[in-house]
C-alpha cells in the first residue's frame, strides 16, 4: 500500500459562514457537458445480499437509464460498490476464520452478482479496499489536515459495533442476565433502545475533525435548496437537525481495536474511522485525486444524484449530541460529507435521495426473525423484469416504507403480461393481420393521422403525444411510481381501445382495424422506449420484435409520429 504522507499542519483556518460561488469547479467551456455522475451507498458485506440491495440498485439504475434515453450523446458514471473496512467485517471474519480480505472478497462478489443479476448499467463497481480508494482517503485527510480541520482529541460513551455508533446514557438500556445461564452469559448486557445492538462502554483517543465550522454554510445551504434531498420529509429532518450546532466528529479509532482500516497519515497507531474512509469513495470513483486542474474539471463531479436508503440518513453524531431528539434526522450524506467536501474546496452533490424501506408483515427484515428476503430467489423465480417492475411500481414513492409481498408481486407481473405481453400478441394476431391490405405498412403513417381524427381513437393518440414528456417530468423530479404509473396508464387505455373496437371482427370496418392496429403499434414503440429504464430486457425484445432501430429508441423518439416501425415479427412472448 502507497502512504501518502502528510505536509505539516498549517495553522487552523476560518472560512466564510456563507455559500461561496467560487467552489463550484465547472468548465467554463461552452462545448464541454459534464458525464451525468449518479452513485449508490457502497454496501456493507458483513452478510449477504438482502431486497434492500436490489431496491437500492434498481432505484438507482432507473434514473441512470433514463440519462442515457435523455441525453444520449452524454456519457453516464453509475458507481455502486462494497465498504470493507470497519470493526464490524473484522469481527465477522474472525467468527468463520478468514483473514477480512478474504472474507470481504468472498461477500463482495456476491454484491457484484446482484448487480449483474438486476441487469443494472453500473460502469464502476468500487471496493473500499483497493489500492487507489486508500490512496484517496489518505490524500483528502492530508489536505484537511493541512488545512487544521483535522486535530486530536478523545471521546467515550457507549458504542456498538453493529451500527458503526455511539450512544449516550439515555439511549441505551440494561438487560439484566437471566439467573442460572450458562457461563459467559450471566451478565448484564447494554444495548441500543432503537436498534437493540449491543453496546461496550469504550474511552479513547482518536481524530476529530472540525465539523462545528460548518453549520452555518451547511443551514444556509438547505435553505437555499429544497430540491436538494428527497422526499421532502428527509429534507425537513436535515434542516431541523442544523437548527442546532453541531459537535465536532470523531474520525479515526485507535489501531489496536481496528486494525483492518486504511492507517491514519503520519500515525501508525490509528485506523481511518469506517465512515469518513467510505464517503471518499464518490470521489475515488472519479479519479480523485486529480494531478491536474483539467482532470478535476473533466471527471464525473459532482454527483448529479446520489441514492441512498433513509437509513443513511441516520448518523453517529446524533447519538451523542442530541440524545432527546428523533435519530433519523441526520445524515452522512448531507451533513458528514458536504462539510468534507466544503472544506476540500469542492462542490456538493446536486440531489440526494433518501428512499423508504421494505419490511416484511410490517417488521424490519432480520435474520434472527427469520423474515429477510433473498432477491437472487425473487429474480429466479418471477425473472429480472417483472421484479424491478414491482421494485418501482410498488416502491417507487419513497416517503413511507413498503410491504414486500409474494401475492402481491406475482399481481404485478401478471399486470406486466397482460397489458404489455397479451397486447402486443393480440395486435400481431393472425386473425388482425389477416384484415389488413398487403401495403398497409407504408400506410402507418397516414393511419396515425387519421387516429387523431378519429372519435373512438383521438383520446387515446391524443394522451400518447404528451406520455414521454409526463414520463420525463416525473423521472426529473425523483417520482418513479409515477412516471410508471402513466405509462401503465396508457396501456390500460389501449387495451381498453382493442376491447371497444374489435379490429378482429368481420363487421368492423377495415380502415378501422388499419387505424387501431397503427395506433396500438405506436402506442407499444413509444411505451416500450420509455420502458427501457424500468424493464430494460423485455422493453428490448418488445422493440426488436417490431424493429425500430437502435438510433430511434431515445426520449427524443418516443413522441407521436417521430419514429419507425420496421419489420414486426408476431407472435414474440415476451412472458
Amino acid at each position: 500500500m502507497v502512504l501518502v504522507p502528510c505536509t505539516r499542519r498549517a495553522s487552523y483556518r476560518l472560512l466564510s459562514s456563507r455559500p461561496r460561488g467560487g467552489t463550484r469547479l465547472y468548465s467554463s467551456s461552452s462545448d464541454y457537458n459534464k458525464p451525468y455522475y449518479l452513485t449508490t451507498p457502497i454496501f456493507y458485506p458483513n452478510s449477504v445480499p438482502h431486497i434492500g440491495h436490489l431496491y437500492t440498485l434498481v432505484t438507482a439504475d432507473i434514473f441512470s437509464r433514463h440519462a442515457r434515453l435523455a441525453q444520449p450523446d452524454n456519457p453516464v458514471s453509475f458507481l455502486t460498490g462494497t465498504d470493507e473496512h470497519g470493526l464490524k467485517i473484522q469481527r465477522a471474519a474472525e467468527a468463520q476464520n478468514l483473514e477480512p480480505r478474504e472474507f470481504c472478497d468472498r461477500i463482495s462478489e456476491r454484491f457484484r452478482d446482484l448487480a449483474d443479476k438486476a441487469n443494472t448499467s453500473s460502469t464502476r463497481f468500487i471496493r473500499t479496499s483497493e489500492k487507489d480508494h486508500h490512496y484517496a482517503v489518505q490524500h483528502a485527510w492530508c489536505s484537511l489536515d493541512s488545512k487544521g480541520f483535522i486535530y486530536k482529541g478523545s471521546h467515550k460513551g457507549w458504542y456498538s459495533v453493529s451500527d458503526e455508533c455511539y450512544y449516550t446514557d439515555n439511549q441505551i438500556e440494561c438487560l439484566k442476565s437471566t439467573p442460572g445461564a450458562p457461563n459467559g452469559l450471566h451478565r448484564d448486557l447494554f444495548v441500543s433502545k432503537e436498534t437493540g445492538s449491543v453496546v461496550e462502554w469504550t474511552e479513547e483517543e482518536n481524530y476529530k475533525f472540525r465539523l462545528s465550522h460548518f453549520r452555518d454554510f451547511l443551514l444556509a445551504r438547505y435553505q437555499s435548496d429544497p430540491l436538494a434531498i428527497h422526499p421532502p420529509q428527509q429534507h425537513a429532518n436535515i434542516l431541523d437537525m442544523l437548527s442546532a450546532p453541531l459537535e465536532d466528529l470523531s474520525v479515526s479509532r485507535p489501531r489496536d481495536r481496528l486494525h483492518w482500516g486504511i492507517s491514519v497519515p503520519n500515525d501508525p497507531t490509528h485506523t481511518v474511522y469506517v465512515w469518513f474512509d467510505a464517503l471518499i469513495n464518490y470521489l475515488t470513483g472519479v479519479g480523485y485525486p486529480w494531478d491536474t486542474k483539467e482532470q478535476k474539471i473533466r471527471s464525473c463531479w459532482p454527483p448529479d444524484l446520489q441514492v441512498v436508503g433513509k437509513d443513511i440518513i441516520r448518523s453517529v453524531m446524533f447519538c451523542i449530541m442530541y440524545p432527546d431528539r428523533d435519530s433519523n434526522s441526520n445524515s452522512f450524506h448531507a451533513i458528514y460529507f458536504p462539510a468534507m467536501l466544503q472544506a476540500l474546496d469542492l462542490p456538493f452533490p446536486k440531489r440526494i435521495l433518501a428512499h423508504s424501506h421494505w419490511t416484511v408483515n410490517r417488521r424490519k427484515m432480520s435474520k434472527s426473525i427469520g423474515n429477510v428476503v433473498d432477491p437472487f430467489q425473487a429474480m429466479d423465480d418471477l425473472g429480472t423484469d417483472p421484479v424491478r417492475y414491482y421494485l418501482a411500481r410498488v416502491g417507487g414513492r419513497f416517503k413511507d416504507d413498503v410491504d414486500w409481498s409474494n401475492e402481491q408481486l406475482e399481481n404485478s407481473a401478471a399486470e406486466l403480461q397482460s397489458l404489455l405481453g397479451n397486447f402486443y400478441l393480440r395486435i400481431t394476431s393472425a386473425v388482425i393481420r389477416r384484415r389488413l391490405p398487403e401495403d398497409f405498412h407504408s400506410h402507418l403513417r397516414e393511419s396515425l393521422v387519421q387516429s387523431l381524427n378519429d372519435e373512438s381513437l383521438k383520446e387515446v393518440a391524443s394522451r400518447l403525444q404528451d406520455l414521454a414528456s409526463v414520463v420525463d417530468r416525473h423521472l426529473n423530479e425523483l417520482r418513479i411510481a409515477e412516471a410508471l404509473e402513466a405509462i401503465i396508464h396508457q396501456l390500460k387505455a389501449a387495451n381498453i381501445m382493442m376491447n371497444a373496437t374489435e379490429p378482429w371482427a368481420k363487421n368492423t370496418p377495415e380502415a378501422v382495424t388499419g387505424r387501431v392496429y397503427a395506433l396500438s403499434l405506436e402506442i407499444l414503440r413509444i411505451c416500450g422506449i420509455l420502458l427501457q429504464p424500468f424493464i430494460p430486457s423485455k422493453a428490448g425484445i418488445l422493440l426488436d420484435a417490431m424493429d425500430i432501430p437502435r438510433s430511434e429508441r431515445t426520449l427524443q423518439h418516443a413522441q407521436y409520429l417521430r419514429g419507425s416501425v420496421g419489420n414486426v415479427t408476431p407472435g414474440v412472448k415476451l412472458f
